[in-house]
C-alpha cells in the first residue's frame, strides 16, 4: 500500500465518521422531539357486557393490541349450573 492509498483511506474512514456522527444526532434530535408513546393509549380496559347464570361477562382489551378477551366473573361462591 503506497502512501497515497493509506492517505485516501484515512480521508474515507474519516469522512464515514463524520456522516455517522451527523446521522446519529439527526436520528437522536427525531427521537427526543418525537415524544415518546402516550401512556393514556397503552392502559387495558374491562368493561361488562352482560350476564350469565348470575357471572358476568367481562371484556378485556389492551389498547395496544387489536383483539378482545372475554371471560366470566362470578361474585358468589356457589356452581353456576345450581341457579
Amino acid at each position: 500500500m503506497t502512501e497515497d492509498d493509506r492517505n485516501a483511506l484515512t480521508e474515507i474512514w474519516r469522512g464515514a465518521g463524520v456522516m455517522g456522527i451527523i446521522l446519529g444526532s439527526i436520528i437522536l434530535g427525531i427521537v427526543i422531539l418525537s415524544g415518546g408513546e402516550d401512556v393514556s393509549k397503552l392502559e387495558t380496559s374491562a368493561e361488562v357486557v352482560d350476564t350469565y347464570k348470575g357471572c358476568d361477562i367481562v371484556r378485556w382489551n389492551a389498547h395496544g393490541l387489536a383483539e378482545y378477551k372475554y371471560f366470566l366473573h362470578c361474585n358468589n361462591t356457589r356452581p353456576v349450573y345450581e341457579q
